[in-house]
C-alpha cells in the first residue's frame, strides 16, 4: 500500500475509534511509537496520521508532543455565499488556467480561453481549514451587481482532500457562485467546497418577482 494511502487509512481508523468512544474528549492518545507498533507501521506514518487529524480538528496537540481528542469542530451555517470570509485565509494557487468546457459555459467564453484563477483556503478561528474557494475570471476583476448560486455535492479530489485534511472521494458541498454585471452577464465564477461535517447550508431564497415567461 502506498505510504500516503497508509497514513490516511490509519487516520480514518483512529477517527472511527474516537467516534466509537474508545477515547473521550480531552483524553491523551497512545504515543506514536505505541500506535505504530499496534498498526505495524513506522512511527513516521503515525506522525502523518496525527498531523492530518490535527488539521481537521479531531486531535489537539503540538508537533512532537502528545495529542488529545479535541472538542468536535463547531458547525457553521452558510447563509450568504458572496459574503467576505471574517477570519484568516491563505491564497494557495494563482496560476492562470485554460477554460474547461464547464468554465467556458459558466463564463460565456470559448473553451481554452486563458482565465485568471485563485484558490483560497479559509481558516476557522482555531486555524483549521473550513472551506476552499476556487475562482476564475477573464482579464481584471470588476465589481459585480448580482450573484447566482447553485448548491450540489461533489467527491473531494486528492488536492482538495489534502487541504481540508479529509480523505479523497469523501462527499462535500459544492456551491457554484457566479457573479454578474448589471446586464446579467457573467464576470467571475467560483467553486466553494465545504466539508459536510462542518457546515449547514441555509441560503436565503431570491425575491419573487412574479411568474417568468
Amino acid at each position: 500500500m502506498p505510504a500516503d494511502a497508509r497514513y490516511r487509512r490509519i487516520a480514518a481508523d483512529i477517527r472511527r475509534r474516537i467516534q466509537g468512544g474508545e477515547w473521550q474528549t480531552g483524553e491523551r492518545l497512545p504515543s506514536r511509537t505505541d500506535m505504530a507498533a499496534a498498526y505495524g507501521v513506522h512511527p513516521q506514518t503515525v506522525r502523518l496520521a496525527y498531523a492530518l487529524l490535527r488539521r481537521t480538528g479531531v486531535l489537539d496537540g503540538e508537533e512532537r508532543k502528545h495529542v488529545t481528542v479535541a472538542h468536535p469542530p463547531a458547525m457553521r451555517t452558510l447563509t450568504d455565499a458572496d459574503a467576505e470570509w471574517p477570519f484568516a485565509s491563505e491564497t494557495t494557487d494563482t496560476r492562470p488556467r485554460p477554460a474547461t468546457a464547464e468554465l467556458a459555459e459558466r463564463l460565456g467564453v470559448r473553451v481554452g480561453t486563458t482565465l485568471q484563477h485563485e484558490t483560497v483556503e479559509c481558516l476557522d478561528p482555531g486555524g483549521h481549514s473550513a472551506m476552499l474557494v476556487s475562482s476564475w475570471w477573464r482579464g481584471r476583476r470588476k465589481p459585480h451587481a448580482a450573484v447566482v448560486v447553485e448548491l450540489g455535492t461533489v467527491p473531494l479530489g486528492i488536492e482538495e482532500a489534502h487541504a481540508l485534511g479529509l480523505l479523497a472521494d469523501m462527499p462535500a458541498y459544492r456551491l457554484t457562485r457566479t457573479r454578474l454585471d448589471a446586464a446579467g452577464l457573467p464576470l467571475e465564477t467560483a467553486d466553494l467546497i465545504l466539508p459536510m461535517d462542518r457546515w449547514l447550508i441555509r441560503l436565503s431564497p431570491a425575491p419573487w418577482n412574479g411568474p417568468r415567461s
